[in-house]
C-alpha cells in the first residue's frame, strides 16, 4: 500500500512519518509518535476512549484518519501533565476515585480540558450530558462528576493553576 508523508502538530511538536491514506489518527499516534494515552476501545467512536483534542477540540481518533489532520493541532493525554504534576482535572480524579482500570480516563481528560474552558461553572446536570460521550465501566460516574465539578471549582479559584 502507498504511504504519505505528514507532518502532525501533536503535543505542540512537529511530528514527521509517512502513512497510508487509511492509518487512523489513533494508531499513528501509538504507533509512530509513540503517544500510548489514547486508548482504543470500541474502533467506532462510541466509547470515547480514544478522544483526542483537534484545534482545541474533542475529537474522536479512531474516526479520523491521519493524513487529514495535516497542519491542525493535536493534543493527546500526555500533554495535560506529569506524574509529578498532575492537572488540575487529572488530580480532582485521582482524590475523588475518579477511575478505577484507567482505560477510559485518558478520553475523558481530554473531553473536560475541553469543556472545562467553556464551562467554567457547569452543573452536575451539563457534566453528566458532556460525560454521555465517554463509557466507564468500572465506577458508576459519580466519583467521575464530582472529579470534574471539583476540578472546575479549583480552576476558578486558581487553585489549579
Amino acid at each position: 500500500m502507498s504511504t504519505q508523508r505528514i507532518t502532525l502538530t501533536v503535543n505542540g511538536s512537529n511530528v514527521e512519518f509517512d502513512a497510508p491514506p487509511r492509518k487512523l489518527l489513533s494508531d499513528a499516534l501509538r504507533e509512530d509518535c509513540g503517544l500510548t494515552g489514547t486508548h482504543v476501545g470500541c474502533e467506532h467512536g462510541v466509547c470515547g476512549a480514544c478522544t483526542v483534542l483537534v484545534d482545541g477540540r474533542p475529537q474522536r481518533a479512531c474516526l479520523s484518519f491521519a493524513v487529514q489532520l495535516e497542519g491542525h493541532e493535536i493534543e493527546t493525554v500526555e500533554a495535560t501533565g506529569t506524574p509529578q504534576q498532575l492537572s488540575p482535572l487529572q488530580q480532582a480524579l485521582h482524590e475523588c476515585h475518579g477511575l478505577q482500570c484507567g482505560f477510559c480516563t485518558p478520553g475523558i481528560v481530554m473531553t473536560f480540558e475541553a469543556f472545562l474552558k467553556d464551562h467554567p461553572d457547569p452543573s452536575e446536570d451539563q457534566v453528566r450530558e458532556a460525560l454521555t460521550g465517554n463509557l466507564c465501566r468500572c465506577t458508576g460516574y459519580q466519583n467521575i462528576v464530582d472529579a470534574i465539578l471539583l476540578a472546575a471549582r479549583r480552576l476558578r479559584e486558581g487553585a489549579g493553576q
